[in-house]
Order: structure tokens, then C-alpha cells, then sequence
């Protein structure tokens, strides 16, 4: 049974993301049905207010527990002297030594933090970077705004990265291609045919600037779903967005949105804990959702995590069309729009013949993004 180490990014510092933690919890449980002993190796950012860091913690530590998981944990905090492995942090609930013992028997360490600390990566024999963010990626890497670490392995759930047709730099390294995964058994066939609204579960603004020589632009869903702002007049679908708001801007676009006939909840209301993510999936129609402009701009292919758990669950879904795929199908089940006309015909279709293209969505994430599967394959690939 090999042992395998993921190294997620930012799940812990943010409790209220229900999708975020489903991101690597994918990859857990597939590794799990597979057979393999997995750790979960996370970097906890504590802050100066002690009450906050408990809440964090506590709150994350019992959600592992949920799936089994408790004892799995390894999180650390960076200060403290440096270790046997050179590595200068602390860790939570652990010693040391008991932590860099599990570093020493792992098979593969599958990495997330792309700024990993380098000392950290070397206690592991085996290493791969698992690329989640196509385009953007090689973009911050090739503009020097990102340092990654060497790894052993490099895997990209981007179809045309690293191939002569990319519009982004391989930045030199050996890209080698994976599709993104949905763990089948937990996120099961939930036909609701009463079902009302389409929705997504999104971020909305933030600090998505890119610089890309002389042009600056706005890398948010905000910018995205603006573009398509009319398409509830043009649809008796009804369409629900479920966004991470904060800001008083924020709350201004929410009326705009609304003017137009789309319906707006917060996703802390919906989507705040792993359950009541998957139970909003798994309560929808389906899924409506467009893509951030970098992947519109890198074009390839990019399907998100959040569309394979609607696929899974047995609802259609109605994207963004980020680039030719050599494997994507679309039209059946799983529509990819580039105009607003698109989209309106997509919901037609689905609405036309609805448990087919639900049967049809489940069928897609069996036959391309079962998590067992896509994980075998990466394993024998790097333990061999």
C-alpha cells in the first residue's frame, strides 16, 4: 500500500469555503478507495489573535474527523528552529519528529502550494506539482511572479499546456497531462426533476488584476457574469448565482444582477460548511457558470472542480466554452456556450429532454474524471 502526502492550499483559513475543501478532498478520498495510507500536509498561517486560530482549527480538525480523516492531519506553522529535515516550522498536534518520520516512509508527496517551501519538499523521495490553475500558472512563473520549487513531476490539468499550440510558456518544464477528478461514490446520481433553478457557487471580485506587458485586466467571475447579465430576460430558466460577497461594491453589482432577473444568495448561506455545498449541488437543476478571463484568454480547455460535482450528481451544466478539448463533449449533458445566443439555446435543450441530458452528465464524469481512475493512472506513472 503506498503512502501518499497531499499538500493543499489555504482550505483551513477558510472555513466558510465549502467547495474549497472539496477541491483536495476529491483527491483524498480517491487515493483512499485506491488503497494508499493519505496525510494531509497543510501550512496554517496563524494570525496574532489566539481565538481565531482555535476557532480555525477546531473547526477544520472536526470536518477531517467527519470523513474519517482526523488522524491524518499534519499542519504546520512556520517559526520555531529548524528540524532534521531543515525545515523551520512547528507542527500542530505533532511533534516534529513524528511529522518528518511520515515524510521519510511517503511514496509521493502530490503538492497543491506552489510556493511550497523548498527545504519542506526535500524530506519527500518523491515529488509531483499538481497544476489546478492552467495558464495562470505558467503565466505567474513565466512573468517571475512565482518561485515553484523542483519538483520530480509536473501535472497539469491544463489540455494544451506544454504543446505547441499554448498561448503560455511551458516555463521549461515537462508538463505532463491529467484531467481534474470528482470522487464518484461520495458525490452520487441525485435526479431531482422538480428541481427549479440552474445555479454555481462562485467567488465574485477580489485582487484578480493581471499585468500581462502593457495590458492590464480584471481576472474576475464579477467581470465574466457581467457580460452575460441579460440572460435571464432571455430565458424562462431560472437562474441562480450563489457568490462570496463582502464589500459595499459587491453589494452594489448583487441590485444590478438582481435588476436583471437573476436571484443572488451569499454563499456562506448555502454553500458555508462541505454538506451544505453538496447538498446545494445536489439540490439544483443543474449548473449555469462562466469562466474567469484568464481561462477565456489562455484557452485550454479548463473545466472547473465545482462543474465536475454537478456532473457527478447527475445535472447538466452550461459553461463557458474555454477552448477546444481533445476529449469534452458537448451537447449532451454538458453544454460549453461562447454567446449569449449559445447559452439561451443550451438551457432550451436541457429543458427539451431533461433526464436525458441528467443521465447523460453522470455518464460524463464516469467515463473522464472518476477519481480512482485518473489517480491510478497517476500513481503508476510516478512509483514506477
Amino acid at each position: 500500500m503506498a503512502t501518499v502526502v497531499i499538500s493543499p492550499y489555504g482550505v483551513v483559513r477558510f472555513p466558510e469555503g465549502g467547495g474549497h475543501f472539496w477541491v483536495y478532498m476529491q483527491y483524498m478520498l480517491g487515493l483512499r478507495q485506491l488503497g494508499c495510507d493519505v496525510y494531509w500536509l497543510e501550512h496554517f498561517r496563524s494570525r496574532d489573535d489566539a481565538e481565531r486560530n482555535a476557532f480555525l482549527l477546531s473547526t477544520f480538525i472536526k470536518r477531517m474527523e467527519g470523513y474519517g480523516l482526523g488522524g491524518k492531519l499534519i499542519l504546520y506553522v512556520s517559526r520555531g528552529q529548524t528540524g532534521a529535515c531543515g525545515v523551520p516550522h512547528d507542527y500542530v498536534g505533532m511533534t516534529r519528529s513524528e511529522a518528518e518520520a511520515i515524510f521519510r516512509q511517503t511514496d509521493l508527496l502530490l503538492n497543491f502550494h506552489y510556493a511550497i517551501d523548498p527545504a519542506l519538499l526535500s524530506c519527500f523521495r518523491r515529488t509531483a506539482l499538481v497544476d489546478i490553475d492552467p495558464g495562470l500558472l505558467q503565466f505567474w512563473i513565466s512573468k517571475g511572479q512565482l518561485s515553484v520549487p523542483r519538483h520530480d513531476y509536473y501535472f497539469t490539468i491544463g489540455e494544451t499546456v506544454g504543446t505547441p499550440g499554448a498561448l503560455v510558456s511551458d516555463c521549461g518544464l515537462p508538463w505532463l497531462h491529467m484531467r481534474p477528478v470528482v470522487c464518484l461514490e461520495r458525490w452520487p446520481y441525485a435526479y431531482a426533476p422538480h428541481a427549479e433553478a440552474f445555479t454555481t457557487v462562485s467567488s465574485w471580485d477580489g485582487p484578480g488584476r493581471i499585468m500581462d506587458g502593457e495590458e492590464l485586466y480584471e481576472n474576475t467571475k464579477r467581470l465574466a457574469f457581467l457580460q452575460f447579465a441579460e440572460l435571464p430576460q432571455l430565458t424562462p430558466q431560472v437562474l441562480e448565482l450563489a457568490l462570496f460577497l463582502s464589500t459595499a461594491k459587491d453589494m452594489e453589482d448583487r441590485q444590478l444582477m438582481e435588476s436583471y432577473g437573476w436571484r443572488i444568495r451569499h454563499s456562506r448561506e448555502v454553500a458555508g460548511t462541505p454538506e451544505m455545498y453538496q447538498s446545494y449541488i445536489q439540490g439544483s437543476r443543474g449548473e449555469f457558470s462562466c469562466a474567469k478571463p484568464s481561462y477565456m484568454k489562455f484557452q485550454n480547455a479548463w473545466i472547473s472542480d465545482r462543474t465536475l460535482c454537478y456532473l457527478a450528481s447527475g445535472k447538466p451544466v452550461v459553461v463557458q466554452d474555454t477552448g477546444p478539448s481533445a476529449f469534452l463533449p458537448s451537447g449532451e449533458g454538458l453544454f460549453r456556450f461562447s454567446t449569449l445566443g449559445g447559452a439561451v439555446e443550451a438551457l432550451a435543450s436541457i429543458s427539451a429532454d431533461y433526464e436525458r441530458h441528467c443521465r447523460a452528465a453522470r455518464e460524463i464524469a464516469e467515463a473522464y474524471f472518476d477519481a480512482r481512475q485518473v489517480l491510478e493512472s497517476i500513481l503508476n506513472f510516478a512509483l514506477k
